[in-house]
């Protein structure tokens, strides 16, 4: 039986009879009054009047003529049923529908609903056509080895990429839709006798809990799935690049794919995870193992070198050397700031650059970036707002902040830097430590998916080292991280990977 009408909020109401045509096409003006473009197309085909119901600006109208109309005019049956119209259409994606709120938003994401007159359901035929952009190198994760290709806003272009990256038997796709006025159509990827069930389940409640009328993408999603949204630092890894997602699924982890989105989003990512690069995998051990300490020392030196500066020269100026102490005393001769202000003014003026350049078109960000940065430097010494050793030590924060992979956690690093700037000038080295040890206790608390932030350094697990603050040959990288609780700990036998044998043998 047809159940058409439906009140907002109340179930819907069973008829004793079909629908006539000229009926529902009525009921669908009524529903889709605030959609101008909606059309219908009535054909009379062996004594039957056969309604289709679409959205022109949401259909191919080739795939309309050639799949759906062509073969039921040619159907050369005398009697013409829901049946019948199922066997002759050439579509993939063809279902029965007799649920009118499911037939509006179905015509809205470009299905056209097929009608016979006097059936009990109708079809729904699949012949949207969705803006798509070719598949292209990534933007904001630039890679010097490895693949170069990006995803796309495609979500079943996305999932092939995937699929031909682990052509596993045990790769698991899911389903998920979540938006309660905007439908967003989610996919949990993971392989199953590898992934923890634990992190399946979480991704799962979490997801599948939201109450949100619109998701627009996977950095949105993140930010209602993470357990703290009150700390800057980001507790899910999102990424572009379609290799990181797959080495992350291979080790452990489980991925969300989301329709509209350009952007991947994998957990559980610890604290470490941020400073890993798609490319240290595909270098030499000693080299990436050389990056991966590089970065971490630079991010250290971005946080810790202005507060420094404003400490020394607050409170501290027994430890600076004689030598360095009467050039630093001429630099701020002229200088009628102190310190804090100095710091603060400079590293408000990093940040005006950094962001004007980020929107302005490529070409004219990079050299407004550095043109701006070089005069607006040397005019700030010229004009005795601050001394030339500041500005060196500004460029070496700014830089240390930069060599992060993750722009989210790059972004957090660069904040947290001026209420450490604050402390040091109020109580200089003091007021460093304390902010130093906030931080650290406000990292051990957080977690990701369940997992300490800050593992596998705490709790210790030294054998994961390999996997994060450093990098091993890969031949002794035979398990998996136990940070992520894999079922299968085991990529493949130890004993036989360090055996060397020549080809004679």
């Amino acid at each position: 039986m047809f159940k058409w009408k439906a009140e907002k909020k109340q179930p819907m109401e069973s008829t004793a009879h079909s629908l006539s045509v000229d009926e529902l096409k009525k009921q669908l003006e009524e529903e889709l009054a605030s959609r101008s473009d909606i059309s219908f197309r009535t054909l009379k085909v062996e004594g039957k009047r056969v309604l289709f119901s679409f959205l022109p600006s949401l259909i191919d109208q080739n795939k309309l003529d050639e799949f759906v109309l062509q073969p039921i005019q040619r159907n050369s049956k005398k009697d013409m049923t829901v049946e019948v119209a199922a066997q002759v259409l050439p579509i993939s994606q063809l279902s029965a529908s007799n649920q009118l709120n499911e037939i509006v938003e179905s015509i809205a994401e470009g299905n056209v609903y097929i009608y016979i007159d006097g059936e009990p359901c109708g079809l729904l035929a699949n012949v949207s056509s969705t803006a798509e952009r070719s598949l292209e190198k990534g933007e904001t994760e630039a890679l010097v080895y490895g693949p170069k290709i990006s995803f796309t806003e495609s979500l079943q272009v996305n999932v092939n990429i995937l699929m031909s990256n682990l052509k596993d038997a045990n790769l698991c796709i899911q389903d998920v839709e979540v938006g309660t006025r905007v439908k967003a159509r989610i996919k949990l990827v993971y392989i199953k006798d590898i992934a923890d069930p634990t992190n399946i389940e979480s991704f799962q409640q979490r997801i599948s809990e939201l109450q949100v009328d619109y998701i627009p993408d996977t950095t949105v999603l993140g930010q209602l799935i993470e357990n703290n949204s009150w700390t800057v630092f980001p507790q899910l890894m999102t990424t572009e690049l379609p290799d990181r997602i797959s080495n992350a699924i291979v080790n452990g982890k489980v991925a969300v794919l989301m329709d509209r989105s350009p952007a991947a989003l994998y957990g559980p990512t610890p604290f470490f995870t941020f400073f890993e690069s798609t490319e240290d995998i595909y270098m030499r051990w000693n080299m990436a193992f050389f990056l991966r300490l590089l970065r971490l020392t630079a991010i250290f030196l971005s946080v810790l070198l202005t507060p420094a500066y404003v400490a020394v020269l607050t409170y501290h100026y027994e430890v600076i050397p004689s030598a360095l102490l009467v050039s630093l005393g001429q630099s701020r001769a002229n200088v009628p700031f102190p310190p804090v202000f100095e710091a603060f003014l400079l590293e408000f003026v990093i940040e005006l650059l950094r962001e004007a350049g980020a929107r302005l078109p490529t070409k004219v960000g990079q050299t407004m970036g550095i043109v701006g940065g070089i005069v607006i430097g040397q005019a700030a010494v010229d004009a005795g707002f601050t001394s030339n050793i500041l500005i060196i030590i500004i460029a070496l924060s700014a830089l240390g902040s930069f060599t992060t992979p993750s722009y989210l956690m790059g972004t957090a690093i660069r904040i947290i830097r001026f209420p450490i700037i604050v402390l040091a000038g109020l109580w200089g080295g003091i007021g460093i430590m304390i902010a130093f040890c906030f931080f650290l206790i406000h990292l051990l608390k957080l977690d990701t998916l369940g997992t300490p932030y800050l593992s596998p350094a705490y709790p210790f697990r030294w054998k994961d080292l390999g996997y994060s603050m450093f990098r091993f040959p890969i031949k002794y990288l035979s398990y998996r991280p136990a940070t992520n609780h894999p079922v299968d700990g085991d990529r493949y036998p130890t004993i036989k990977a360090k055996v060397k044998k020549d080809v004679d043998e």
